[in-house]
């Protein structure tokens, strides 16, 4: 019964699938048939039953129908064999007529193309003549184009093909041989343009590698021109101011005259070989290219193309080689180079429309004029050479002149040329304290001998020395001053003309220049000459009758400065009363040197004093003093007469402080003699021959060694040490101690610090002396009051004693040995010294 089910609901469903394999196409029968395949087990085997069976059912149908049919088949069949022979036999007939007609009508037929050739022929010829009449002028142009071209008549070459373009080509735009020609202008165009392009480009390297010839051409012009200008100017001040500009100048009137003379005679000579730009330079190429980037339409790139590579040959043309600063050719090289870049921009810019703007130009030297200010400003400081660097001070001033001729402004350049003179100041500083030392190692630091008036006047012309007792003296005569005060007083006016050198040309008033020089020679004394005197001072080999040598100088330079102002004056023409006018530092200056000179020799002749101390040989031991001076201290006093009579050219003041310090630091050297450490014991005897050469110091301050002390002022300062050689030679320590710290006392000046130390020292001499048994009780009593009057001063010195001198002694009497010299024998005596109270 199952089986039964199923198969009643498999036979619709094939019915369906095979309904729809007849109504749809046969593209879509594939999914059709999966269906089958994906029912029930057998469902493949039903179906291809009913298959078989329906296709059992169509075959009986188309039988059917074709028996209905079948007879009208057999009939139409039937007709058309009746029809077949009438049909053959119209054929033979419309063959023979045919035939019939063929021949009658060859001839006509012949003629007739006969006829259509000919007039085929005419209208071809006439159709020919008037497109040839049409192509003839196009063909002449092209031709025209051609020749153009060979002669490299670019720009015209370019019109014709405009013409050819917008006229002819039009006309004849059908046929093949234009489109060849239209598409061939394209090409020659481009030729064109790599043409003129490979020309513009030899033309940049052309006056790349001439624009030093260039440069150098211009800036001869304009030094000519100025020259020229320069001159007239100062022939038409000759004749307004007379002839007196300078006084004691180097310069002569005639000078002018011989360099106007000169400038005219180079003029007439270079009158006819005056060049210009145009001249060395052809422009055409730039022209020609202009043209035809212009023609094409392609303007804005030329223009693009010309400044860019411009601006890379500025960029070569501005960059310096390393050794530019060690010849000024290289810095003319380097100038004429940027001349001739500028003067061919310039060029350019008025004789062309576009190509540069003054924009251009000026942005370009802007950015050139900072290149060239650095790298001038860079080369500039290594040059050492004042020749080298004036120089090229005058070729920045051609530089300068140049191009502000050809309307670029200089301002800048002007402004660098200050700091480039800064630095010339310093090289001819430099170069002056040279020539200053080179003077001061030639002289021989002694008054100038004149044996006649002609060596006079050779001396005066030099030097601006005025002095009326030198004058009333008869040959032959000396001048205080050394040869080096009238060296240095030329070298200084030379320094003054070097100075102004580098002033000329740069546009400045009188009154800057002026301003300029006073500064420069204020440089010149105060810090090159001023350091070549305090070097000088402070060698070795300089001793004190070169040092005095160098102050009397000193005084006489100073005496000159005024002499150096007015020799400016006369060179500028600046009144010295104009309220800004700067003054000369002289004063200062020499002042200075004269100080160092004077420290000098205060300390030179304290350590000549040295030495000479340096050789005593005492015998601190000796018994008795030998009864005269030490032969040092003598030998000592008499270099020192000998020095103070070499002193008598100084200032009074000067001595007299040199005198003093010698006295002073001979007296502290004895002292410190004295006191040395390495000095452990010291006898009388020695005090006593110590005091005979402080006797001589004293006789020598007495003496009025330098005139101009009052009283006994010398004398004081050996009043340490006489107070305290008074004070061991009379033995007198109970005035000491009993008037110690009181303003009257007799050994005010008496150091308890230095009287312990050297009783100190006398008393350890005691200790180790030996003497004969009947002396041992004075021994002992000596002894025993060196021992008290130690005791009190140790008290002093540790702080122990009240004010005013009074001292803390013990309540009983102490007992004490004074020490009386007498005919040669020492004799002692016992003293008490009473107890003083306290306050």
């Amino acid at each position: 019964m199952a089986e039964s089910g199923e198969g009643l609901g498999t036979v619709p469903e094939h019915e369906r699938i095979l309904q729809e394999i007849e109504s749809t196409d046969t593209a879509c029968v594939g999914p059709t048939l999966r269906s089958v395949y994906d029912d029930q087990p057998n469902a493949h085997k039903k179906f291809m039953e009913k298959l078989d069976a329906c296709i059992r059912n169509h075959d009986k149908e188309i039988e059917k129908m074709c028996n209905f049919h079948h007879q009208g088949f057999v009939d139409a069949i039937t007709e058309l064999l009746k029809v077949r022979a009438d049909a053959e036999k119209l054929k033979v007939q419309v063959t023979d007529t045919n035939r019939r007609f063929q021949d009658a009508g060859k001839e006509v037929i012949v003629q007739t193309e006969d006829i259509i050739r000919c007039r085929i022929q005419q209208r071809n010829i006439t159709t020919v003549v008037e497109k040839l009449q049409l192509c003839l002028p196009v063909l002449e142009m092209y031709s025209k184009l051609k020749e153009q071209m060979s002669a490299k008549r670019y720009y015209s070459a370019l019109k014709t093909m405009e013409q050819l373009e917008n006229v002819y080509f039009p006309r004849v735009s059908q046929y093949r041989f234009c489109q060849l020609m239209v598409e061939n202008l394209p090409k020659l165009r481009e030729d064109i343009k790599e043409i003129s392009m490979s020309d513009l480009k030899d033309f940049l390297e052309s006056i790349r590698k001439h624009s030093d010839k260039i440069g150098e051409t211009a800036m001869k012009q304009a030094q000519q021109q100025k020259t020229f200008s320069v001159t007239l100017q100062i022939k038409q001040n000759n004749v307004k101011f007379g002839k007196n500009m300078y006084i004691n100048d180097r310069i002569p009137e005639e000078s002018s005259e011989i360099v106007l003379k000169h400038t005219f005679e180079e003029e007439e000579e270079n009158e006819e070989e005056v060049l210009t730009v145009q001249d060395l330079v052809d422009f055409s190429p730039v022209y020609r290219c202009l043209h035809i980037y212009s023609v094409l339409g392609d303007e804005e790139a030329f223009e693009n193309y010309y400044r860019k590579q411009r601006k890379k040959q500025a960029r070569l043309v501005l960059q310096p080689q390393s050794n530019m600063h060690e010849t000024v050719d290289g810095y003319r090289r380097y100038f004429t180079q940027i001349v001739g870049f500028f003067v061919v921009e310039d060029h350019i810019l008025h004789v062309t429309q576009g190509l540069v703007t003054r924009a251009y130009t000026d942005e370009l030297w802007n950015m050139a004029l900072s290149k060239i200010i650095a790298v001038l400003r860079a080369h500039s400081s290594y040059c050492t050479d004042p020749d080298l660097v004036l120089e090229l001070k005058n070729l920045i001033v051609i530089f300068a002149d140049t191009l502000q001729g050809y309307g670029f402004p200089v301002n800048r350049l002007f402004d660098l040329l200050f700091e480039i003179r800064d630095q010339y100041n310093e090289t001819l500083l430099k170069k002056w304290a040279g020539v200053f030392r080179d003077i001061f190692e030639e002289d021989n630091y002694s008054p100038i001998p004149i044996v006649n008036e002609e060596e006079y006047k050779i001396v005066i012309s030099k030097f601006p020395f005025q002095d009326p007792d030198l004058e009333k003296q008869s040959f032959p005569k000396k001048f205080p001053m050394s040869q080096s005060v009238p060296h240095i007083y030329i070298q200084v006016k030379e320094f003054i003309y070097a100075s102004l050198k580098f002033s000329e040309s740069l546009h400045r008033s009188s009154t800057e220049i002026d301003d300029m020089l006073r500064k420069s020679t204020n440089l010149l004394l105060t810090r090159t000459l001023c350091s070549c005197l305090l070097n000088l001072i402070r060698k070795p080999h300089i001793g004190l009758t070169e040092l005095v040598q160098i102050i009397i100088n000193t005084t006489h330079l100073e005496q000159a400065c005024k002499y150096l102002e007015d020799f400016i004056t006369n060179i500028t023409n600046i009144s010295q009363e104009t309220v800004h006018t700067t003054r000369l530092y002289g004063l200062s200056t020499f002042k200075d040197a004269r100080h160092a000179a004077e420290g000098e020799i205060y300390t030179k002749l304290n350590q000549k004093i040295d030495e000479f101390v340096q050789l005593a040989d005492y015998d601190w031991t000796m018994s008795e003093p030998d009864g005269r001076a030490s032969g040092y201290l003598m030998d000592l006093i008499n270099f020192l007469r000998s020095i103070f009579q070499v002193f008598t050219h100084l200032p009074g003041k000067v001595a007299q402080t040199a005198c003093m310090s010698a006295c002073q630091h001979l007296s502290t050297s004895l002292m410190q003699m004295l006191l040395d450490s390495e000095l452990k014991q010291i006898s009388m005897g020695a005090v006593q021959q110590f005091n005979l050469d402080v006797i001589q110091c004293e006789l020598f301050a007495s003496s009025e060694p330098v005139p101009g002390f009052q009283g006994d002022t010398l004398q004081l300062a050996f009043i340490d040490l006489r107070q305290l050689l008074d004070l061991f030679m009379v033995w007198d320590w109970s005035t000491y101690l009993a008037d110690y710290g009181q303003p009257a006392s007799k050994y005010l000046r008496v150091n308890p610090n230095t009287a312990l130390t050297l009783l100190e020292k006398m008393k350890d001499t005691s200790k180790k002396n030996n003497i004969f048994a009947q002396f041992r009780k004075n021994d002992r009593d000596k002894q025993k009051l060196i021992e008290t009057v130690v005791k009190q001063l140790r008290s002093l010195v540790n702080g122990a004693a009240c004010a005013r001198g009074e001292m803390f002694l013990p309540t009983e009497a102490t007992t004490g040995v004074q020490l009386l010299p007498s005919s040669g024998r020492s004799q002692y005596r016992i003293l008490t010294v009473e107890t003083r109270q306290t306050r």
